[in-house]
């Protein structure tokens, strides 16, 4: 356990020793990139809630983490670790994919509803994870290392990578918000949105792509973590109501707060070992979703 004291000196007075290394090149780098991937999952969980008008959207749920973490885990496969920029496109364009074939299974037949959404992004959620895994099954070393990646976790989280995935997460972040007041009138339906003079086809091409954008630059960073993006816009709607142009910025918070605390408590739940922060936002959003799950089906 490193000191608060500690911390703060090394940065106001670094002194090259193996604490203020570690707090420099471990430490707080780990806990941006914790409080910008929870930011990006909240972000995105509150988009697809407001366009789907479904509580329970969320990334995992939609097929969005799984699609970017196929492509990533198909480029890794391909090529290796020879390119971080490619590993980032292959999440980011999984991301959208997935997202726009949800979308466009649970419109067929009259409309999207809330029970087709959820029935369509089941099933591809399913698909894309069988896929992952037959994959991996191809390469036992590719299994070894991606692992704890696949269960979500900011261990193997590269600064590297950060900072060139960093532009396309902001991208999306700001996109989300800079489209609230849009997303607002989405979220009352399409009609009512088109009978108010919105371009829905085209806020919902650049919803779409925001969330692409944040999903795809989390998944590369920390791998498919659950439960946050569901969870965090709920929390946001009970603190500020039910306009967006208030619920994303909160949920963009608290989702940073959220995975943040979660990755601190993978690192102390086991004295010996380290778990994955995914594992620890699922033991906490299963039951959030069974309780989501009885109110709606109230």
């Amino acid at each position: 356990m490193i000191a608060m004291g500690t911390v703060f000196d090394a940065f106001t007075s670094y002194d090259g020793s193996r604490e203020h290394l570690i707090v420099r090149t471990v430490r707080v780098p780990r806990a941006l990139m914790a409080m910008m991937v929870g930011a990006c999952l909240g972000a995105a969980g509150s988009v697809l809630q407001a366009v789907t008008r479904n509580p329970l959207a969320g990334p995992e749920m939609l097929g969005s983490s799984n699609g970017a973490a196929l492509l990533l885990v198909i480029s890794m496969f391909l090529f290796g670790y020879t390119s971080s920029m490619l590993h980032i496109w292959a999440a980011l364009i999984g991301a959208g994919l997935a997202s726009l074939a949800v979308f466009m299974l649970g419109s067929l037949g009259g409309g999207m509803t809330s029970i087709k959404l959820i029935l369509a992004g089941a099933t591809v959620n399913l698909l894309l994870g069988s896929l992952v895994q037959g994959i991996l099954i191809f390469s036992e070393q590719s299994l070894d290392e991606m692992r704890f990646w696949l269960a979500g976790s900011l261990t193997g989280g590269s600064l590297a990578m950060f900072v060139k995935v960093l532009p396309f997460m902001l991208a999306g972040l700001a996109g989300a918000l800079v489209m609230s007041k849009q997303i607002n009138l989405l979220s009352l339906g399409d009609e009512v949105a088109q009978n108010l003079g919105l371009k829905v086809g085209f806020y919902k091409a650049m919803a779409l792509l925001a969330i692409m954008c944040l999903m795809g630059g989390a998944v590369a960073i920390a791998g498919p973590i659950g439960f946050v993006g569901l969870a965090v816009p709920h929390l946001a709607r009970f603190l500020v109501g039910v306009d967006y142009r208030w619920i994303i910025p909160y949920a963009a918070v608290l989702g940073a707060g959220l995975l943040l605390l979660a990755d601190i408590c993978a690192r102390f739940i086991l004295p010996d070992q380290e778990i994955s922060a995914g594992v620890v936002t699922a033991l906490v959003g299963a039951p959030f979703l069974i309780y989501l799950a009885q109110r709606k089906g109230e």
